[in-house]
């Protein structure tokens, strides 16, 4: 680790700018960090034109790691395939940066069980990470859209699937639980039958076995402590780490880190730009520790310092303050001013 790590710093929208000052000064805190700010989203749209400007994705590659807030928000809602989009954005730097890879733990914290939809004696023991492919399949596949008919291409190469069941396998403390649709599917087919040739040629000494999205989707709510890593694809991974999102109790919880094979990865909250409660001060910035965290951990080589971000929320937690999405009334400011004083 060089003495100063140089991070590209994302606000994007709605929330976005208030917890990424949350960050700051968590970072600030812990030191040895230094930041720019660029625009990605609406903003980028607002000033740029487009939602991934060219200096954005020129600073996020010369980086050593990218911190993502959110973006999006109704302003830039258009049904129009011409008009920019906000997610183009994030589509975009995932793409740039080959961000392949992306990693989202679910892990309730025991302070919070009671927020969770789901029964104590449920989530209890649950420690899970999602991998999902993060730069293939539908999302990324053809589009085309001709009078009433509209159509979007899902497309996955063996050479995206290998490396990303590498990372799972390679994630897995007792098994990798791979994801697909192969009793429909084509792509879904070729998913399991590489993940297959994987597994026995490079990882024979790690328990596999698969299941169908639809009853994965089922059993993440009925015994979510049975997965330790769940594999998937693009989309499939998108809904299911959102349903996971609810074991914790809120998605404004949940940390994720996208990462790449080499070159700097980007760290964002799972939670949304949430343009609802924007500017009012109310944002929870816990997510947005959390993914400080992953970043310290798998972008900057400072593990230690992770997990005095991580026990720090958990401190603040067991101590009682709530922000409203977890049932209390404390501010973005009190929270954060609790993680910085629990370090």
């Amino acid at each position: 680790m060089s003495s100063q790590s140089k991070i590209v710093t994302l606000p994007g929208d709605g929330i976005g700018p208030e917890i990424m000052d949350a960050a700051k000064a968590l970072m600030t805190e812990l030191g040895g960090i230094e930041w720019v700010d660029h625009d990605l989203g609406g903003v980028a749209i607002d000033n740029h034109g487009k939602a991934l400007p060219d200096e954005t994705l020129a600073a996020a590659k010369a980086s050593d790691a990218v911190l993502l807030a959110a973006v999006g928000g109704p302003k830039w809602d258009s049904t129009n395939p011409d008009d920019p989009r906000p997610e183009q954005g994030l589509l975009g730097i995932r793409k740039g940066l080959d961000l392949f890879a992306n990693l989202r733990p679910v892990k309730p914290i025991p302070a919070l069980y009671a927020s969770s939809p789901l029964k104590e004696e449920r989530i209890s023991g649950t420690d899970l990470v999602v991998v999902r492919e993060l730069t293939g399949g539908i999302y990324f596949g053809d589009k085309s859209r001709v009078d009433d008919v509209a159509t979007d291409i899902c497309a996955y190469s063996v050479t995206e699937i290998e490396r990303i069941a590498r990372i799972a396998f390679k994630s897995a403390r007792t098994k990798v639980t791979s994801v697909d649709k192969a009793n429909v599917l084509e792509t879904s087919r070729l998913w399991r039958e590489t993940v297959v040739r994987v597994h026995q040629e490079e990882f024979a000494d790690v328990p596999l076995d698969h299941l169908l999205v639809d009853n994965a989707a089922m059993q993440l709510v009925s015994a979510p402590s049975e997965f330790d890593v769940i594999l998937t694809e693009n989309l499939f991974g998108d809904i299911l780490s959102d349903e996971a999102a609810m074991i914790t109790g809120s998605i404004g919880m949940l940390p994720s880190a996208s990462i790449s094979g080499d070159g700097p990865g980007m760290f964002e909250p799972v939670h949304g730009s949430a343009p609802d409660i924007a500017g009012q001060g109310i944002a929870n910035p816990l997510a947005m520790f959390l993914s400080t965290a992953m970043m310290l951990r798998h972008g900057l080589d400072r593990a230690a310092d992770a997990a005095r971000v991580e026990s720090a929320v958990d401190s603040v937690l067991d101590g009682g303050l709530r922000t409203a999405d977890l049932g209390g009334d404390a501010d973005t400011a009190s929270v954060t001013n609790a993680v910085l004083a629990a370090l």
